[in-house]
C-alpha cells in the first residue's frame, strides 16, 4: 500500500487518539464504534490488526506510524517482530529487505537456530547479504556455529539482526 493512500495525519487525528499501541475513536462514525472505543478489528488468518477509514481498510500499524510522523515508509517494521504489539516505540521505517531481515526463526528450521544448517556432517552458516547467501563457514560444534551466525547478523543486518 502506498504512502499516498493513507489519510492524511490531519484526517487521523480527527478521527483517532492513540493509546499504548491502539487507536481509539474520537469521532462516532457509527452505531458500532461509539466514542472511545478501539478501533479496528482482528484478522485471525494473518494475526494483524485492521481499522476502517472513510470506507477503506488499513493496517493499524500503518495508520499509527502515519499519526506520528506524517509520513509512511515502503515497509514499517515491528523492532520486537510481534505484529500485535504496535506502540510506536515499537515501529520503525524499513526497507522490505531489512523488514526480512527482523524475522524470527521460521517454523520449518530444523536446527533450531538461524542461519545455521547441518549439511554433510558439519553446521554450516549462511547469510543473506544484499540478495546474496553467503557461506560464512562450516564448523564441528553447533554452538560455536550458533554464535558465529550471531556475529554475522550483527555485522551485516545491523540494527535489523533479529536472534529470535
Amino acid at each position: 500500500m502506498k504512502c499516498n493512500d493513507l489519510p492524511a495525519q490531519e484526517r487521523l487525528h480527527e478521527l483517532f487518539t492513540y493509546s499504548d499501541g491502539k487507536l481509539f475513536w474520537k469521532v462516532c462514525v457509527n452505531n458500532r464504534a461509539p466514542i472511545g472505543s478501539k478501533a479496528g478489528s482482528f484478522n485471525a488468518h494473518n494475526q494483524r490488526w485492521y481499522v476502517r477509514v472513510d470506507k477503506r481498510r488499513y493496517l493499524e500499524h500503518r495508520l499509527i506510524f502515519m499519526f506520528f510522523h506524517g509520513w509512511v515508509p515502503k515497509e514499517v517494521d515491528h523492532i520486537d517482530t510481534n505484529r500485535l504489539n504496535n506502540s510506536i516505540e515499537n515501529l520503525r521505517a524499513a526497507s522490505t529487505g531489512e523488514n526480512q531481515r527482523n524475522k524470527p526463526l521460521q517454523c520449518n528450521n530444523t536446527s533450531g537456530s538461524k542461519n545455521v544448517r547441518y549439511r554433510a556432517g558439519k553446521w554450516q552458516v549462511d547469510i543473506k547479504v544484499n540478495r546474496k547467501k553467503i557461506c560464512v563457514g562450516r564448523f564441528d560444534d553447533f554452538e560455536f556455529a550458533d554464535l558465529v551466525a550471531a556475529e554475522a547478523r550483527n555485522k551485516y543486518h545491523k540494527e535489523f539482526a533479529c536472534h529470535v
